[in-house]
């Protein structure tokens, strides 16, 4: 969890600096709340993986499973608020949202990959 938080932190600094020096030109204005959005599904993914590891990963799978499901269903919520609530790009919107779930996705194989490596 604690690489998941500093990967969210440099990822908050690397998007403040770009509306700081206005290169902010492909960041949507509510790109906080997607990062915050993501960092808390990390969050939930990883509570939800460290319950599965448990009682010899018997179960791991299935909460492994669980989290991708619950991700792309709480993702698909997640932009169906904000589009329905109406953006005034809802492409950049999206594209930054994209961009990010793919990050984070990409992040969190590579640290179960490490994990599952090791032991």
């Amino acid at each position: 969890m604690l690489r998941t938080l500093i990967a969210s932190i440099l990822l908050g600094i690397v998007f403040f600096l770009a509306q700081r020096f206005d290169a902010d030109s492909f960041l949507h204005p509510y790109i906080w709340y997607i990062l915050v959005f993501f960092f808390g599904l990390a969050f939930l993914a990883h509570r939800l993986m460290e319950f599965g590891m448990r009682n010899n990963r018997e179960k791991f799978v299935t909460f492994y499973i669980s989290t991708i499901v619950a991700r792309i269903i709480l993702s698909l919520i997640f932009i169906g608020l904000f589009l329905y609530k109406g953006l005034t790009d809802s492409f950049l919107f999206v594209i930054n949202f994209f961009a990010l779930y793919l990050f984070y996705t990409c992040f969190e194989i590579y640290g179960l990959y490490r994990n599952l490596r090791r032991d």
